[in-house]
């Protein structure tokens, strides 16, 4: 058994709370400006006194109406502006933030809001309230519902005095140990369980980590990010509380169709996104210089980029040839993404090493890092002083991380979830005297860098005794630019097979190059050059692993897996038993 800890650079006091420094902040700094939101084309300043304000207003609408502390709101919107008003809002009030995905269906909502009893509820838009209207029979507790941009309004006239006197005493009653928002899992092997994440977790964390670990890439005072994740995830809801924490200008865009846009006039100096939108950036400027003419050129920066960033001592050849693409490819890339971001975090899933390398290369860092909902995002990240490609870093200042005698990564600190709500049974099952069991199969080096390797839970053992992990056969497959989503099955089987699904902006160009414009997606799935390109694709795959662990057989899907199929999660995750079910035929006809 291997176990490394990080000293914590921050302590919590025991009376603190999520609500502290933006108070603090508009009352010492009212001027500085801690957000930017979008106005038509540009974006508009926000200063600290401004955001207080704002909070302040809906926050004494939230007790006007009734909310009291400890009470449950829900919060179902995209990404915006109002989303972080309406949540330190809800922690003013002294309650308890639960955050539904925008794109949750009627009966996810009425999961969500039933369990955990949310006494009122945020939505954005039409489509929300009807969802909600249409099971509101079946919640009973849930009182209001308000649209996120006509919020519960502060009562006038006789009564205003009292109302504010309240929510001072709302803000102080709330203490570091407190319950803060309850996070639903996504839910990729079964139904969502409600995470308990206190104030302190959120604290510690956003503290130890961006504060602390990550200084240089926030930059503090000087940095600014554009988030586009959605705010129902622990990932990009730990970015809200750091930047709040640390004066970090905040923007939000809910728009990912105009996201380069938004970047460009934007210009953060970091940026904070899951393994696919870096995949869809790489293979984007791929099909770009591809329908350019310019695919071979591209094809050998990007080579280059990763040979580079790879080499401990650039040779001068290699550095010549860097220097080249540098103007010729990599100053467009960083340009796409506003011309200033130098650092960017990955997390929710697996980054390939060779995209990694890439960016690497390209002169954008990418910092890898590993967490879970129930660890409040962040165990483990890589540091700009260290970043050890194909790893996700040592634990984060005040985490330890232990590999226990069957592989499994447990982790133990003060980012360690309270349990899971109402549910004791489940909570007995991961936490063991402080210690969170992750479900993740992972490798401590000696120095503390952890590498995940698979998923307990997933690992697929062959008839052959086998046990194999589909996650970094997929994962090095993904990184195809025709391959949008695959997924490796097997379990109690001879051999390996997997299931591809073709990346619909990928392979538009693809027909048009190849003549092939007037194929249906069924007929694609079968044409002789597209099945050359994703067998050179299988091949480079296994050769990353032994014979008994290569795939062996696969079938290319008519369909991409998407949220509104119910195949992925929000964050872009396959949904492994809906597929294995929904696409059951296709497994069985693998093996027939």
């Amino acid at each position: 058994m291997r176990e490394f800890s990080v000293p914590a650079q921050v302590t919590i006091a025991g009376s603190a709370n999520l609500t502290e420094t933006l108070f603090s902040r508009a009352a010492e700094e009212p001027g500085r400006t801690v957000f930017r939101r979008k106005d038509g084309a540009g974006w508009r300043d926000v200063s600290a006194r401004e955001f207080g304000d704002e909070v302040a207003r809906v926050a004494e609408g939230l007790v006007a109406a009734g909310i009291e502390p400890g009470d449950r709101v829900a919060l179902m919107s995209r990404t915006r502006y109002e989303w972080t008003v309406a949540d330190y809002a809800i922690w003013t009030a002294g309650a308890v933030t639960v955050p539904i995905y925008e794109t949750s269906s009627a009966s996810q909502i009425q999961w969500i809001i039933g369990d955990s009893g949310a006494k009122a509820m945020f939505v954005e838009s039409d489509e929300h309230e009807k969802a909600v209207a249409s099971v509101r029979d079946d919640l009973p507790e849930l009182a209001h519902v308000w649209r996120i941009d006509a919020p519960p309004s502060r009562p006038s006239g006789e009564g205003d005095e009292a109302v504010g006197a309240d929510l001072d005493e709302r803000r102080a009653s709330r203490t570091s140990g407190d319950l803060a928002t309850v996070i639903y899992t996504s839910g990729t092997t079964g139904r969502p369980k409600g995470c308990e994440i206190t104030h302190e977790n959120l604290l510690a964390t956003a503290r130890n980590t961006i504060e602390g670990a990550l200084t240089e890439v926030f930059g503090l005072s000087e940095g600014s990010t554009l988030l586009f994740l959605p705010l129902a995830h622990v990932f990009a809801r730990l970015i809200e509380v750091g930047c709040v924490e640390a004066g970090v200008v905040l923007g939000h865009t809910p728009d990912l169709t105009d996201l380069v846009g938004d970047l460009e006039s934007f210009r953060p100096t970091f940026l904070l996104a899951v393994p696919r939108v870096f995949e869809k950036v790489y293979n984007g400027a791929e099909q770009k210089a591809a329908a350019d003419g310019k695919g071979r050129i591209f094809r050998i920066a990007a080579d280059t980029a990763i040979d580079y960033s790879r080499a401990a001592s650039p040779g001068l050849g290699l550095r010549l040839k860097h220097a080249v693409f540098d103007r010729l490819v990599y100053t467009k890339l960083r340009a796409a993404v506003g011309g200033r971001v130098t650092h960017a975090v990955s997390g929710g899933a697996a980054l390939g090493e060779r995209l990694g390398h890439f960016f690497n290369g390209v002169g954008i860092t990418i910092l890898e890092g590993y967490g879970l909902t129930e660890t409040t995002a962040p165990i483990a990240v890589n540091l700009p002083s260290d970043n050890r490609i194909g790893t996700v870093g040592k634990p984060i200042p005040g985490t330890s991380v232990r590999i226990a005698d069957d592989g499994e990564v447990l982790a133990k600190g003060p980012n360690i979830f309270a349990g899971y709500w109402h549910n004791e049974e489940a909570t007995k099952q991961v936490l063991e005297d402080g210690w969170f069991h992750t479900g993740d199969i992972g490798e401590l080096d000696g120095d503390g860098y952890l590498k995940i390797t698979g998923r307990k839970k997933e690992l697929i053992v062959t008839a052959g005794g086998k046990n194999v992990a589909p996650g970094p056969l997929e994962d090095r497959l993904r990184a195809h630019p025709l391959v949008s989503q695959c997924l490796v099955v097997g379990d109690g089987r001879k051999f390996i097979g997997c299931l591809i699904t073709l990346d619909p902006e990928a392979i538009e160009p693809w027909k048009e190059e190849h003549g092939k414009s007037s194929l249906s997606a069924a007929e694609l799935a079968e044409d002789p050059d597209l099945v050359r390109e994703i067998d050179a694709a299988v091949a480079e795959t296994n050769a990353s692993v032994s014979r008994a662990e290569a795939i062996k057989k696969y079938r290319i899907l008519a369909n991409d897996f998407t949220e509104e199929t119910g195949h992925l999660t929000p964050t872009l995750k396959v949904k492994r038993n809906v597929v294995l079910k929904d696409f059951a035929d296709e497994i069985e006809a693998l093996y027939s």
